[in-house]
């Protein structure tokens, strides 16, 4: 069978000569296992840390982070690690951030990386309908004028789904 295949679509991280620091809640999780990995390759000697957030001690993937990063968790319910959310949990002095999980999780890290004068990138989700930029489904806010649309809007499909986050408004 033949199957027609578009892609890659969008773009992904940018890895820095930076400390960085990854931030994931649930589903946001697999993807910075694979910076990780990522970061590992490009900076073998670069010292990496992941912040985890679960809803409670049901966690997973923590042990293939290990071999890669240092590892802070958070669980909403504190039956592991520090109590709280990802943003609770971050103490570290960080070179850049990179994030996916949660529309709240992001904003909260958007703010406080803002408030520390950080660099922070972050993964966006949304639903795709078209995967090229065409539909519009998949827009979010942004500080500048879209030259496709001409509105405050980004696809997330085709200009993400990874932004700096100074340049999204969530």
């Amino acid at each position: 069978d033949t199957v027609k295949i578009i892609g890659p679509l969008g773009n992904g991280f940018t890895i820095k000569d930076k400390k960085p620091v990854l931030v994931a809640g649930g589903i946001g999780i697999p993807p910075m296992l694979e910076l990780a990995k990522g970061i590992h390759l490009t900076y073998p000697n670069m010292e990496i840390t992941a912040v985890l957030g679960y809803r409670d001690s049901n966690t997973f993937l923590v042990e293939d982070m290990k071999k890669y990063a240092r590892v802070v968790i958070a669980t909403d319910d504190g039956s592991l690690g520090v109590h709280g959310n990802v943003i609770d949990a971050i103490n570290i002095e960080a070179g850049v951030f990179y994030a996916c999980g949660p529309a709240p999780m992001l904003r909260g890290l958007k703010m406080y990386a803002e408030d520390k004068g950080t660099e922070a990138q972050i993964s966006l989700e949304e639903k795709m309908a078209c995967g090229i930029g065409a539909c519009l489904a998949c827009v979010c806010r942004t500080k500048d004028i879209d030259e496709h649309s001409h509105v405050h809007n980004a696809r997330i499909c085709k200009d993400g789904p990874v932004f700096d986050s100074k340049e999204v408004e969530l």
